[in-house]
């Protein structure tokens, strides 16, 4: 066991990585100027490996401890008492769901139960320049690639880099070089700490005019809404970056929300010429905000044939999103079900990370 000086804190940085999530994984944790150790699972979840991280440490270090990690999973489980409901709904979730990673989640709990007055959690940014931050991913990293453990003391001088994406943060882009029309590929990954914004579509907010000079009476309250959300995200995570599909209804609005807000953002196409079926104002309005975008990403090289197509073209978009994307804010009704099986599909990948609102 390792033991903390005095009665002072040991603090420990853990983190998870995954390679395809599900997929090869691995965990580290890594106490400055002190101990450190890894380990590994074939078949397993970043967010499964980031509670291995704080269950393997809180079980070596003895006495006070505080757990510094990049997963708000982890360290809001704790802070906002999320496992209480868990216990008192017999492991069931707010949506009377089994809570998943259950088998990891019983025993790092129980620990916290026993050691409640010694341990604390803190998060802290993720590739953000953490000394101890990025040799606890680097550990977890190439655990994920050795599919082996160990353990050492003292700041380990042999580590490989951090990975590009480590379970849906965005980090610095990996791109190739944009073609001659301006836009790059599914290669490109976004900097700062990206969030999805995507809902409803016209008719359901408001009908298909979208004429700037006479919009919907709906879309300004919903253009304030987001654009307030985004001020207060912000005002957390100063480096924040909206993705959007631009498409008419929610993912036009929160282009504008995000200027409003002083966000930038990014246009997420799933095809070339996604507006080319559109009334000439909102052609004229999708190429004004297209202009001011940060970056213009296009998925696919071709247009599809079919509206089929089209919806399965968007399908893939959504899936890549989820990849890129570190939170989603959805506008939905509750009823509408296209845009509920994208909520659900959110919910799914990022549990702790989907944000809701009623148009």
């Amino acid at each position: 066991m390792v033991g903390p000086v005095a009665h002072s804190p040991t603090v420990v940085y853990t983190d998870g990585a995954c390679r395809g999530n599900p997929g090869p994984g691995g965990w580290g944790w890594v106490i400055p100027d002190g101990a450190w150790a890894n380990g590994a699972d074939p078949d397993t979840t970043n967010q499964r490996m980031e509670l291995m991280a704080a269950l393997d440490a809180l079980r070596t270090i003895e006495g006070p401890v505080e757990v510094v990690s990049d997963s708000t999973y982890v360290v809001n489980c704790f802070n906002d008492g999320w496992w209480k409901g868990w216990l008192k709904r017999d492991w069931k979730n707010s949506k009377k769901e089994p809570v998943a990673n259950r088998d990891i989640w019983e025993p790092l709990i129980e620990l916290y139960r026993a050691r409640a007055d010694e341990l604390t959690f803190t998060w802290v940014k993720g590739h953000a320049g953490n000394e101890f931050n990025d040799i606890a991913d680097r550990l977890a990293v190439e655990a994920s690639h050795t599919q082996a453990g160990r353990y050492g003391v003292g700041t380990p001088d042999d580590l490989g880099p951090p990975d590009e994406i480590v379970g849906g943060r965005a980090v610095e882009p990996v791109v190739r070089p944009p073609g001659p029309d301006g836009v790059y590929g599914q290669t490109w990954r976004p900097t700062g700490r990206a969030i999805v914004i995507t809902g409803h579509q016209p008719p359901e907010i408001g009908g298909f005019a979208n004429d700037p000079a006479n919009p919907p009476r709906e879309h300004g309250a919903i253009r304030a809404r987001l654009a307030e959300i985004l001020e207060a995200k912000k005002a957390v995570d100063s480096d924040l970056v909206v993705l959007t599909g631009l498409r008419l209804g929610v993912e036009t609005l929160a282009a504008e929300a995000a200027e409003s807000a002083e966000v930038p953002f990014v246009v997420i196409l799933p095809f070339p010429d996604p507006d080319s079926v559109w009334p000439q104002a909102a052609r004229r309005m999708f190429a004004e905000l297209s202009a001011r975008a940060v970056a213009v990403v296009r998925l696919e090289r071709k247009a599809p044939e079919s509206a089929q197509r089209a919806g399965q073209a968007i399908d893939r978009r959504n899936a890549w999103l989820r990849k890129v994307a570190d939170e989603a804010l959805i506008v939905w009704d509750g009823t509408e079900k296209r845009v509920g099986k994208v909520v659900a599909d959110f919910e799914k990948s990022h549990p702790d990370d989907v944000w809701v609102v009623s148009p």
